[in-house]
């Protein structure tokens, strides 16, 4: 009987230390270690954060090893997100990830942290249904905004992007322009429930192709709350739902409306969506909606997928070891790395 195979995953771009350990295309742990100290600075501190990743890479991959009933001699190869990210927090992870496989004399996977997001749809998961190639995949995150023809594990195709900012950035700078609390997206689609949609209207880019812009809109918000705050003090607190709900709303609509385009251009019918903002649940239902309406197979992330997570780089890890794309321990993390 052949030996099963494991793969250890860890996850360091940003502000969330993460392990999982995979064995064919199931999780068998995916443990997260969240940084409550970038809430008091209104964002992430990335000399914080690599501290902060230091401290807790040992204890959560041991974690998720014993949650996995395994220690880390039975594992068969270790993946790591060598970029894009923070690099004072990838090269944690990195560092790690290639002192252990060289202590244990194990293949080392890197990466690439925006491709995970986009292959966590291939988990096998009990009540997960998952694509079909080829598919298209909307990612959503702080970082990045895109809209990819996803071929096969390997072959992605990326359609449009946005042009400055991405879609997560313009929430969170939003809810800052509010006074809400960090991160601000969360914090902007629970209030967007309770408002009305179509108080405000802002800017929306008229762009050809598929690509995004979201600073326009940004300015756009900003001016019309300097100018009603100078008439009306108050006037943040007493419309902050329905500012909430037509942000929400306008930058939903940006997105769908390329997504739309794309679907029908290349028609593709199964629709995903990937990265942190894909949690948003006005999102979500928005999605929904248009995929009853246009006849789309749509695969949404279950929760624990969307934010920054090491099960996402587990299963990416698998593909390109399955593939025999390995590296060697001159590989370096990198700040930037094209999809």
């Amino acid at each position: 009987m052949p030996k099963k195979e494991y793969i250890l995953a860890i996850e360091s771009s940003c502000d969330d230390t993460a392990a999982a350990v995979l064995s064919e295309r199931r999780i068998l742990s995916n443990v997260v270690a969240s940084q409550k100290v970038h809430e008091e600075y209104g964002g992430v501190v990335p000399e914080l954060a690599s501290r902060a990743h230091q401290a807790h890479i040992v204890p959560v991959v041991n974690s998720a090893l014993t949650e996995a009933g395994i220690t880390a001699a039975d594992l068969s190869a270790i993946a790591f997100t060598a970029g894009p990210g923070l690099l004072g927090s990838l090269l944690v992870g990195t560092s790690f990830a290639k002192s252990l496989s060289l202590a244990l004399s194990i293949p080392l996977i890197d990466v690439h942290h925006m491709r995970a997001h986009v292959l966590a749809h291939l988990i096998e998961a009990e009540g997960v249904k998952n694509p079909e190639f080829p598919f298209l995949c909307l990612t959503v995150s702080g970082g990045h905004t895109q809209i990819v023809k996803v071929n096969s594990p390997s072959d992605f195709e990326v359609m449009g992007e946005t042009l400055d900012d991405a879609a997560g950035e313009a929430f969170d700078k939003t809810a800052k322009l509010l006074g809400l609390s960090y991160p601000g997206g969360p914090e902007i689609d629970r209030r967007a429930a309770l408002g009305n949609p179509n108080a405000f209207a802002f800017s929306r880019p008229s762009l050809e192709g598929y690509n995004f812009s979201f600073s326009g809109l940004k300015t756009s918000v900003l001016y019309t709350l300097q100018k009603a705050v100078a008439k009306e003090p108050d006037f943040i607190q007493k419309n902050i739902d329905d500012i909430c709900a037509s942000v929400q709303h306008t930058i939903i609509e940006i997105l769908m409306k390329k997504l739309v385009a794309a679907s029908k251009d290349t028609g593709i019918h199964r629709i995903a969506i990937a990265g942190g903002v894909s949690a948003n649940k006005g999102l979500r239902n928005r999605l929904s909606e248009l995929a009853e309406k246009r006849k789309w197979e749509l695969f949404l992330p279950p929760f624990e997928f969307t934010t920054d997570n090491a099960a996402m780089i587990a299963i990416a890890g698998y593909y390109k070891w399955k593939e025999g794309h390995v590296a060697d321990l001159s590989i370096s993390a990198s700040a930037r790395i094209n999809l």
